[in-house]
């Protein structure tokens, strides 16, 4: 760092260099090398696939049971990731009875969340789905409720979440290194489910309007509306105005397969797009303040424009046990630590309110107000 370095320039790469880990509130103690004991609740999710590929022989995780209502679905995992010793259960209730896991992690459909919620919570059990939390705000609050009565973490895992680069974004703004928030931009989504070759149990209920609850709006708009909650420090948006198309009705009759959707908050505007129509796979946002701006580039690069400054800036490593989804729902569940923004059950309630409004917007052509 030379002396002449704007000092603007200076409070970013600073900003970069010290993010600090997040404190856990129990010291470590004997349940951090205990392996998490969980029950996977349901294969129709796509994402069920990638959890075994990455997580199959962690040594901190191990799977008691797995529920699944299709036994010949289930064999066709048991093949393909060599399930030899979990246990199969067609009811969720038997699974969880006959295990007592630590922890369920969700792959059934959306529409799906309250019934495993609910379920858990009878067990006095944690949980963690897929994104989006729920299909509705109604179903949303109903998991809000029995996660509260059976005092249960519930939790929702993001892809983004892991993003080095969403973090190092979510300090400059914080620091105020960028200044005021004004404006907030996302982009999620790929060619489409039919066209990346999704499973078939996945694309069945992925352009269900019920058990999706939409199509590209809620499997993506979902990012946009958990980041901007996130870097808005969890406040609800005053309204939402959204626009939904079938570019490809011919694919998806029965569901949107392109959305735009716009929050406005007193000073500041948050815009995103989720579509089914990108030419490439995209997660990617940008964030604009009253000095500055930041685009974050792939998982783990940032791209910070000050004034008389533009540079490419890796973003800093995620600080244990917020760098993946099973380490940090093991320090929740075994260490009371608490759960990081983007995958609370407070910030994915609102998540769902936000995507209800949007939905509700398009279908009527008119801007929704939150309630307070």
């Amino acid at each position: 760092m030379t002396c002449c370095q704007p000092l603007m320039l200076r409070l970013v790469l600073s900003a970069l260099s010290l993010w600090l880990p997040m404190p856990i509130a129990a010291a470590q103690g004997p349940a951090s090398t205990q392996p998490l004991r969980v029950v996977v609740a349901g294969l129709v999710h796509g994402h069920a696939a990638g959890f075994f590929e990455h997580n199959q022989n962690r040594a901190d995780l191990q799977i008691v049971g797995i529920f699944e209502p299709s036994r010949e679905l289930f064999d066709q995992y048991a093949k393909k990731f060599n399930l030899q010793t979990e246990p199969y259960f067609s009811d969720l209730g038997q699974a969880l009875q006959a295990t007592h896991p630590d922890a369920v992690l969700g792959y059934t459909s959306t529409y799906d969340h309250r019934r495993v919620v609910e379920m858990a919570a009878r067990y006095h059990v944690a949980v963690m789905v897929e994104k989006p939390l729920a299909v509705s705000t109604e179903d949303a609050h109903a998991i809000r409720d029995a996660a509260r009565l059976a005092k249960i973490p519930v939790l929702v895992n993001y892809e983004t979440t892991w993003y080095r680069s969403n973090h190092a974004a979510y300090d400059l703004v914080h620091d105020g290194s960028l200044g005021e928030v004004r404006r907030i931009v996302v982009h999620d989504g790929h060619a489409g489910p039919k066209e990346i070759g999704v499973q078939p149990e996945f694309f069945a209920w992925l352009t269900d309007p019920k058990l999706d609850g939409a199509g590209a709006l809620f499997d993506f708009g979902c990012y946009g509306a958990d980041l901007a909650t996130w870097l808005m420090e969890g406040r609800r948006p005053d309204s939402v105005t959204a626009v939904t198309q079938q570019i490809k009705p011919e694919i998806y009759p029965h569901v949107d397969d392109e959305a735009t959707v716009v929050l406005t908050y007193p000073k500041a505007v948050a815009i995103f797009q989720a579509s089914w129509n990108w030419p490439f796979d995209r997660k990617d946002m940008e964030v604009y303040g009253q000095r500055g701006q930041v685009f974050t580039v792939k998982r783990d690069d940032v791209r910070v424009r000050i004034p008389g400054q533009e540079k490419t800036l890796p973003g800093k490593p995620i600080a244990t046990p917020y760098d993946d989804s099973i380490s940090e729902l093991r320090a929740v569940v075994f260490e009371g630590a608490k759960p990081d923004p983007p995958t609370s059950l407070d910030t994915n309630v609102i998540v769902v309110e936000i995507l209800d409004a949007a939905r509700q917007s398009a279908q009527i052509g008119r801007t929704v107000r939150l309630q307070k």
